[in-house]
């Protein structure tokens, strides 16, 4: 019997913390509270990945983390704890690099011919004679082969092609070229046999069964017949060797052994915009796989499902959703295999998106930022806005920052997506005669418009649909409509097409494979055009920028809180609630306190003018004549609010999340073409400011004055998630403050050491000596310890479909309080703006359902009827009340 969803904890697994470490801390877990361990991926992942996303090997648990033995010490250490285990899968892609994937080596060697070359989403029909394009290089092919950078190389019987780091498989046929020449240096009549026998090898074919049989066949048997000679005449691996050498020195003779790959080497540059595989956004080392393919779900699902099966997990995480050609489809085969399963998706809602999946949930993203925009104070909106555009009038407009930052990825990032969506999309006008005549141009722009126009990540339609569902015809029509008004095209029936073959008007081949390819290309332009590069460029308050969330929308209130929560509750039943994750771009304390921004925007502004001044002074001294001063202003101001949010944090961190800030920013530098000399100068500035002990005294200072506005935010944060409607995901370490930025910072090691001697200490310690000693992060590990009792304790009043119940506070400061009733037996208040109004609320009440309640965070006597807010909290910003009578 499955235990009540009372809380996740989520660890990324990595070789310094493996199943081990985990399996060590389960009696810790279970006396924090959280019923289920929620781990990162660990089938077996390429040789040191700290983080398991890149799976090679779909039928091992990763060596690096304990192995089979390692993974089931773990599960007995949960059991033997009352704890459940959910894990994160990935079925959306696999890594490719090192020669670890033997699935893709083998597509590598052969081609269209191999067994799995329908495992991976590679368009043989768009490559240059069935290659697949490798993008390794560090400059032109030719540049690299003439420089002898590329060699070939023999171990044994097996052939490798090696650039630096990188190993390739020598196709079969190709080594009739390294045979031929040893057979000519040794007339001997066995090697000249194998040498035609390898250059008769049927070609790869992805089509023709008998001839990829005949093929496998006879290549496995030529090689029995090498291993064999060179057994017994063991001094022609001599004259073999000769040959592959004398082959490594002519560029053309290797070049004409490099032709006959399966694959083509080119200049890393090149794959943006010709690569022919989907990979995962544009990480070339990730290869996207077709797992709507029958065989290809079961191949990667064997080990998760049979986990499921003898219940050693409960639940799966499926990491980018989104990603899939058939989300739909994907997710009832798994309902089929597992039905009791608890699965949780990887799905970003924007706006005011509702999930379109069948599915227990999301992992939570929405509420987390929801729950901050219930935060942050509305008045400072105009103030911050004001100020963000003063420093950087270009980054003042998000709609316009996110268009801009869509179009510069599909271009360049997404470029080779972008280029095979368009050619199908010619071919498709080519044969409807109303529209044929729209021009290459004209095409593409209006698959960039309309791309960048799309409000979600994607659509969901499937060939089998009848009609398209009411909200993905409503998306479509929106989005037309939109990318038709912004700017709008010589000819707008453009748009009037696109709209007609999105909502499956024509359901030829082509068109349905049009759609389903273009709902793979819309989520990575939003992921990387928006949170990937403009939540980097546009800085009114830096908070806001998190995954899945809208920085233009500022603020809400606790009414559109509440109906946001209710409408959620009715259609997912057991989401998580998140306030941290892995992919974070801040850390649920450190966004706490920059929430706290919006409510002295002032005394903020007043203080980036102080430091910018200063800062300028200083690098105006000691910077070159004529050399441009870096970094610029709106660069700045993230760098600015991210100090002070992680306040403190060392030079180093702080260079490293600048360095990433930079290249996702991809204003002046980025990933593909670093610019040393921008990056050195902001180093520089960074350096400077560490440097400078009065103006590190006065950032200091500033901290020191908004902290526990902060930590009162923080701890509302921790209620908010625990008490509402959904399951409370607590992130590796935030049971304290956690004061992190974006990965790989969030995926530090985490001191358990200190949280098991907090948690052992909890209970000898009063809440008003917590508060006191509220930096330690105690105080936090109270509140979600108490707050989790509290679920586990009334169940009934949690379960899915338990009743929530807002609350009105009545008085001056009614709008500071954020009350809710859950069941029949508990209520959450939260308070806000501790920053503009402290521990004053001015007589504000609540009227508490009749019976008496305790407040299990602060204790004390029992509150019934009109209580005054104050008192009802006691010295905590919130409170947790339980009903004890009545």
């Amino acid at each position: 019997m499955t235990r009540a969803k009372v809380a996740t904890y989520r660890v990324q697994l990595r070789p310094e913390f493996g199943f081990g470490a985990a399996a060590a801390l389960a009696e810790y877990w279970a006396k924090l509270g959280v019923s289920h361990l929620y781990t990162s991926p660990y089938l077996q992942a390429a040789s040191g990945s700290t983080h398991g996303y890149d799976v090679v090997d779909h039928g091992r648990v990763n060596q690096e983390l304990g192995g089979e033995r390692g993974r089931e010490s773990l599960c007995r250490s949960l059991a033997e704890h009352g704890l459940e285990q959910i894990i994160d899968i990935v079925p959306n892609h696999m890594a490719i690099r090192g020669g670890h994937n033997s699935w893709w080596w083998d597509v590598l060697e052969n081609g269209p011919s191999s067994p799995f070359s329908s495992y991976f989403d590679v368009e043989w029909q768009a490559t240059e004679q069935d290659k697949v394009l490798l993008p390794v290089l560090g400059d032109q092919y030719g540049v690299e082969l003439e420089q002898r950078r590329i060699q070939l190389k023999r171990e044994g019987t097996r052939f490798l092609l090696e650039y630096f780091e990188h190993q390739m498989p020598a196709a079969p046929r190709s080594l009739g070229l390294v045979l031929q020449e040893a057979a000519k240096r040794t007339q001997h009549p066995e090697l000249g046999f194998l040498a035609d026998a390898f250059f008769d090898l049927p070609l790869p074919n992805a089509t023709d069964r008998e001839s990829r049989r005949r093929r496998h066949r006879d290549k496995q048997v030529l090689a029995q017949l090498l291993e064999r000679l060179l057994a017994r005449e063991p001094e022609l691996a001599e004259s073999i060797d000769a040959a592959v050498a004398c082959i490594n020195a002519d560029a053309d003779r290797l070049h004409a052994l490099l032709e006959r790959q399966s694959y083509r080497l080119t200049y890393w540059r090149f794959g943006n915009h010709e690569l022919d595989y989907r990979r995962f956004f544009d990480v070339d080392s990730l290869v996207g796989l077709r797992v709507e393919d029958e065989e290809v779900f079961a191949a990667t699902h064997e080990l998760p499902l049979g986990w499921l099966r003898d219940g050693s997990i409960v639940g799966l995480r499926v990491d980018h959703i989104d990603g899939l050609r058939d989300p739909r489809g994907y997710l009832e085969r798994l309902a089929a295999q597992a039905p009791q399963a608890w699965i949780l998706v990887e799905k970003i809602l924007e706006g005011d998106e509702e999930l379109q999946l069948s599915t227990s949930g999301t992992t939570g993203y929405e509420f987390l930022n929801h729950a901050q925009r219930l935060l942050v104070m509305p008045e400072g909106e105009v103030a911050l806005t004001e100020f963000a555009t003063e420093l950087d009038p270009k980054m003042g407009d998000i709609a316009a920052v996110a268009r801009a930052s869509k179009r510069l990825v599909l271009e360049q990032a997404l470029g080779s997506d972008l280029k095979r969506l368009a050619e199908r999309l010619i071919e498709i006008c080519a044969r409807q005669r109303r529209y044929r005549d729209f021009s290459r141009y004209e095409l593409t722009e209006a698959l960039v418009r309309l791309c960048i126009a799309f409000p979600v990540y994607r659509t969901y339609l499937r060939p089998s649909d009848r009609e398209p569902s009411p909200n993905d015809r409503a998306v479509v029509r929106r989005a037309c409509e939109l990318a038709s008004a912004q700017n709008p095209p010589r000819d707008p029936r453009v748009f009037e097409f696109l709209e007609r073959l999105l909502l499956l008007e024509w359901r030829d081949p082509p068109e349905l494979e049009f759609v389903m390819h273009w709902q793979q290309l819309t989520g990575p332009a939003m992921a990387k055009g928006l949170e990937d590069t403009a939540f980097y460029r546009h800085t009114r308050l830096v908070a806001l920028n998190e995954v899945g969330g809208d920085p233009g929308h500022f603020s809400e209130t606790p009414a559109e809180f509440h109906a946001w929560v209710q409408a959620r509750e009715a259609r997912q039943p057991s989401p998580l609630n998140a306030t941290s994750t892995h992919d974070t771009k801040r850390s649920e304390d450190v966004r706490a306190r920059l929430l706290v921004l919006s409510e002295l925007p002032d005394r903020w502004c007043a203080a980036v003018r102080r430091w910018r001044q200063r800062l300028a002074s200083k690098r105006g001294s000691s910077a070159a004549a004529g050399a441009e001063q870096f970094p610029d202003p709106g660069f700045e101001h993230l760098l600015l609010q991210n100090l002070v949010g992680a306040w403190p944090i060392d030079s180093d961190r702080m260079r490293q999340y600048a360095e990433k800030a930079m290249r996702e920013a991809k204003r002046f530098s980025s990933w593909h073409q670093p610019n040393e000399a921008y990056e050195e100068a902001v180093f520089q500035y960074l350096d400077l400011l560490y440097r400078d002990r009065e103006l590190v005294a006065d950032i200091e200072g500033f901290v020191a004055s908004i902290r526990d506005a902060g930590y009162a935010n923080a701890l509302s944060q921790v209620l908010l998630k625990a008490l509402a409607p959904g399951v409370p995901d607590v992130y590796q370490g935030t049971e304290l403050w956690d004061f992190s930025l974006v990965d790989p910072d969030n995926r530090r090691a985490v001191d358990y050491a200190l949280r098991q001697r907090m948690l052992a200490d909890l209970d000898r310690m009063t809440v008003s000596e917590l508060w006191d000693n509220r930096a330690d992060g105690g105080i936090k590990m109270l509140v979600l310890r108490q707050a989790l009792r509290l679920r586990a304790q009334r169940p009934d009043c949690f379960e899915a479909g338990a009743a929530y119940t807002p609350f009105q506070a009545f008085g001056p400061r009614a709008d500071r309080v954020v009350a809710f009733q859950r069941g029949s037996a508990v209520i959450g208040v939260v308070t806000r703006w501790f920053a503009r109004f402290g521990n004053d609320f001015g007589g504000t009440t609540l009227s508490l359902p009749p019976g008496l309640w305790r407040n299990v965070l602060a204790g004390g006597p029992p509150h019934s009827g009109e209580v005054s807010v104050s008192d009802l909290l006691g010295p905590v910003p919130v409170a947790a009340l339980e009903k004890v009578q009545g």
